[in-house]
């Protein structure tokens, strides 16, 4: 692995064996079947630990998000990645009507293994090489009176520069937002990846966009605030109808078949908003 730290193999900032193990995993879910086609070519990044903006999340999240050195007291970076749905599961749950699709809900269940999986298998490979790691949780880590998260893989993927939080209050990264974050925490001093200079929202931006917005008929995302306590009321709502799941408290609506759904969102089809 020492040799994957060479220059000539960092993309961005990025040691290209992080996003090559991880293809690796999914690549061996698949070919054991049944094969499920829910993830395309995942996305990885890192901040180092010692990043200021870690000490922020107390501020903007919750007073009691964890910092890396909670979880591991010498950690040196923290490895954040992103799992893309592919567009067919996207539109399925686009096009499910009041509940998230089944598909979708199924694609939870999954992706939360896979998340451990991937986990599991860079945290053995990080120990092989000497370093230390912790496995972080895909979900189910937030306080469920504040709806909060005590450890926010969006805020942390935001820190390792995977992408920029659009209106919808996703992360919006190369691939979209319509996917599933992970993150471990090491002792491996790993080149931090520069985060974007600009808004990838188009909203944000000061471009005409509301797709989201319409996209969510629950009262939970409005054009001037987010309401989690009715968002997570909707995946709870959902969590009752798969009775025969496991926990899929989830709805995503609001990230399918919209601009940023699969991508940074084009500019130029864009019209400017107001004021602009």
């Amino acid at each position: 692995m020492a040799a994957s730290l060479d220059k000539t193999e960092i993309i961005n900032g990025l040691p290209a064996w992080l996003t090559g193990e991880i293809a690796s995993v999914i690549a061996q879910r698949e070919a054991k079947g049944p094969p499920t086609g829910y993830w395309g070519e995942p996305l990885a990044a890192v901040a180092s630990a010692d990043d200021p903006l870690f000490a922020r999340l107390r501020e903007v999240v919750d007073p009691e998000h964890a910092m890396p050195s909670d979880l591991l007291p010498s950690a040196q970076s923290v490895v954040v990645y992103f799992l893309p749905f592919r567009r067919w599961l996207g539109k399925e749950n686009s096009l499910s009507g009041e509940f998230a699709s089944r598909g979708w809900a199924e694609a939870y269940v999954a992706t939360n293994r896979m998340i451990a999986d991937v986990n599991a298998r860079l945290k053995a490979k990080l120990r092989e090489e000497g370093f230390d790691a912790v496995e972080t949780p895909a979900t189910h880590n937030f306080d469920e009176v504040k709806l909060v998260s005590r450890w926010s893989h969006k805020h942390l993927g935001y820190i390792a520069g995977l992408g920029t939080f659009g209106v919808h209050h996703l992360l919006i990264t190369r691939a979209g937002c319509c996917g599933r974050l992970g993150s471990l925490v090491t002792d491996m001093p790993i080149p931090a990846t520069p985060r974007p200079e600009e808004e990838w929202c188009l909203a944000k931006a000061g471009f005409a966009c509301s797709a989201c917005v319409k996209k969510c008929v629950y009262g939970a995302l409005r054009a001037g605030g987010f309401d989690r306590t009715a968002c997570y009321a909707q995946c709870l709502r959902t969590d009752a109808y798969y009775s025969d799941l496991p926990l899929v408290d989830v709805c995503g609506k609001c990230g399918c078949e919209a601009p940023c759904s699969h991508g940074i969102p084009p500019r130029k089809a864009a019209g400017r908003g107001a004021g602009e």
